[in-house]
């Protein structure tokens, strides 16, 4: 079989290389740009009746000078009408959240003065308006900016998270510029503030301190009389911090700062959340010992304290706690099922785990009604965009309420559907997506992009296809190109055991896993075994850079904010104990094999892939050298190579021009080594 495949690519180089600038501008296809016309949904609210439904939509501005994302707050009634833009103007409003008597809408926004949009503030404070229109105030005035915040059950006060504020003398210090970074000293904590809502009032209302210390608070909820909080808490700010230990304790609402440890398991505890009778506080936990891999089962302790009790596995051991079902009598969570996303049950009886919600998508940004048998939540499909639902929780009847895209033109999709092999070592089925050239042809084979998730945690799902991202899908397909998501051992989804399975193993079994899908779609007569290509970000450009090491396989790869050196990775990175975790929990110089073993950088010469090198400028997570790393190494072998810095980027292209090129430059990578004319010339 693979020797045919041979034969019928040589048809297929000849119809795929025709360069885009000759083919007719008035046929619809999918490009870059076309896929930032799907608007993203980031958030839904919903009112304690059901009755309304709030929704956060992101659009990208990217007119002249423009390159950045610009979100406000839409309201639609539950029956899908009076669908209507709530806030405006120039500067994002974000996080909404209706008040208990679902009079009031709360939001976060670093808007400034009354209008709200003639410029922005530099800090994001929690605004309020009501659901009949009018103008929007500002409720809080917090020196260093609101975090996360929440109504209290009564609606007269909001609570939020503010960061420690520079002092006087540090702001000083700042101004005359003697102000020297002392790495990993001087913290600024997170701690909980409250003020009062005083609907009659323009202005702020003096805020009450709850918790102080040394000690950095990750989240909170009000307990039911509103008399306290419960609250999440770790030793400093620091990312690697909550990998050690988290606690969970109780402080008063009032101006009593006394804090009451209420669960110490000696892992990571968090996410508090009360049962609606205030008798038990749900909670997430990895037990006695943190598990930085990713491990948060689901417990139950009584809210006055005691012991607490764990309930069932849920699907992944690590879904999202959502909140409580409306009698208490489970708790909800949102998680990962293979390729989908759904709404899943834990009785606190300890009954095993029900899922809640079906379909072959992606359910997201759930909001749960608290008066009412209601949740809004997003949907989408690997054809269909995102739109907001509504649906019973107790029986899921999802019935859309928007229409986002009516007015976008949607090209001809290359189809996905998923796909399922067996590991090399026979230990696991492994599942992946597979994306098909649009016009794909059955009786012609087509080159084929591996593309590797990050994570190593991470997990491809069945949402939408043509949505913008760093790697835009069906501009792939649409230049004839098949695209294979696989989501090897290591990835969520699957399982704590398939989570954990790559653990002191990378580049191998997770490797070998994603090779035997490649081989699965070579067999299906849809790739050529000579017209492979690679590119991952993150972990999946790890992925890319070992992967060129094991194989000549691929005729071009791109590394996407890669780590080809785990020894230097660890201790430049802010995430080092995540990195050690997967190494087995030992540091460097106790295993310095162990680390060079899954090194690129003591593989390099090994190498013979043209390979290109993606990295942001500003990357702390994968730092910027690890890329530089890769690269001088490869020029200096000799292998073709070339780097492209993303200006201004963290670990990950944040701009939508600068998402929109990473595309094309891939393009143009694999074109130039791949295709017998050479690169193609784009319009765009």
């Amino acid at each position: 079989m693979r020797l045919l495949c041979f034969v019928v690519m040589l048809t297929t180089w000849v119809v795929a290389t025709t360069p885009l600038s000759s083919q007719d501008d008035d046929v619809l296809r999918w490009t870059p740009s076309k896929s930032l016309e799907f608007n993203v949904v980031q958030q839904t609210a919903i009112s304690p009746d059901g009755s309304r439904i709030a929704y956060v939509v992101r659009v990208p501005l990217i007119e002249g000078e423009q390159s950045e994302y610009l979100s406000h707050i839409w309201l639609v009634n539950s029956d899908g009408t009076g669908n209507t833009q709530f806030t405006r103007g120039k500067i994002s409003a974000s996080g909404p959240a209706f008040s208990p008597d679902g009079e009031w809408l709360a939001f976060t926004s670093q808007r400034s003065g009354a209008e709200g949009d003639s410029q922005g503030g530099s800090r994001t404070q929690v605004w309020v308006i009501s659901v009949n229109g009018g103008e929007a105030f500002p409720v809080t005035d917090a020196a260093s900016g609101a975090g996360s915040y929440q109504w209290s059950p009564s609606g007269d006060r909001i609570a939020y998270l503010m960061r420690d504020p520079d002092t006087d003398e540090e702001k000083a210090q700042r101004r005359e510029k003697r102000d020297p970074i002392f790495v990993d000293q001087n913290f600024k904590y997170n701690h909980i503030y409250s003020v009062s809502f005083d609907p009659s009032s323009s202005e702020p209302q003096e805020a009450t301190r709850h918790t102080e210390g040394e000690f950095h608070v990750t989240g909170f909820d009000w307990s039911v009389d509103g008399t306290g909080f419960a609250f999440s808490h770790q030793a400093d700010p620091r990312l690697d911090e909550g990998a050690r230990a988290s606690d969970i304790s109780t402080v008063s609402a009032g101006d009593d700062m006394t804090v009451t440890p209420l669960v110490t398991l000696g892992g990571t505890d968090g996410s508090p959340l009360y049962s609606p009778d205030g008798q038990w506080l749900a909670f997430t936990s990895s037990g006695d010992t943190p598990q930085r891999v990713g491990l948060g089962d689901v417990y139950i302790i009584p809210s006055t304290g005691g012991m607490p009790t764990k309930l069932a596995d849920s699907h992944d051991r690590s879904g999202g706690l959502m909140g409580w079902a409306r009698d208490g009598t489970s708790v909800l969570l949102s998680e990962s099922l293979g390729t989908t996303r759904h709404l899943t049950s834990l009785p606190v009886n300890g009954e095993p785990l029900r899922q809640l919600t079906s379909g072959a998508g992606v359910l997201g940004s759930v909001a749960l009604a608290s008066g009412t048998d209601a949740m809004a939540f997003t949907w989408q499909t690997t054809d269909t965009p995102a739109d907001v639902y509504v649906s019973s929780v107790s029986s899921f009847q999802p019935e859309p309420v928007t229409d986002l895209h009516a007015n976008v033109e949607i090209p001809e999709l290359g189809k996905t559907e998923v796909l399922s092999w067996e590991s090399k070592d026979g230990r696991f089925e492994i599942e992946g997506l597979l994306t098909y050239p649009v016009d794909y042809d059955p009786d012609r084979s087509y080159p084929l992009i591996l593309n590797v998730h990050g994570g190593p945690s991470g997990v491809f799902v069945q949402s939408f296809t043509g949505s913008a991202s760093t790697y835009n899908l069906q501009y792939f397909a649409q230049e004839g190109y098949a695209v294979l998501r696989p989501n090897p051992r290591g990835s969520s989804g699957y399982g704590r055991d398939f989570r954990f399975a790559n653990v002191r193993d990378w580049g191998y079994g997770d490797m070998d896993d994603l090779m035997e899908g490649v081989d699965e779609v070579i067999d299906m007569g849809v790739a050529h075994p000579d017209s492979l290509l690679l590119m991952g970000w993150s972990y999946g450009g790890y992925m890319t850079s070992f992967a060129v090491t094991r194989t000549d396989r691929f005729k071009a790869a791109s590394m996407g904010a890669g780590l080809p050196n785990l020894v230097s990775m660890v201790t430049t990175t802010d995430i080092g104990e995540y990195l050690v975790a997967h190494m087995g929990g030992e540091e460097f110089w106790e295993d310095y094999e162990g680390y060079e073993r899954h090194s690129a950088m003591y593989r390099i010469a090994n190498v013979t892939t043209p390979t290109q090198v993606i990295h942001g400028e500003n990357d702390l997570r994968v730092p910027f050298t690890q890329g530089q790393e890769f690269y001088r190494a490869l020029g200096r072998l000799g292998v073709p190579t070339e780097m492209i810095v993303l200006p201004r980027t963290p670990h990950g292209p944040r701009e939508p021009k600068l998402q929109m090129e990473v595309s094309k430059v891939i393009m143009n990578w694999f074109d130039k080594h791949l295709r017998p004319t050479g690169p193609r010339v784009t319009t765009e």
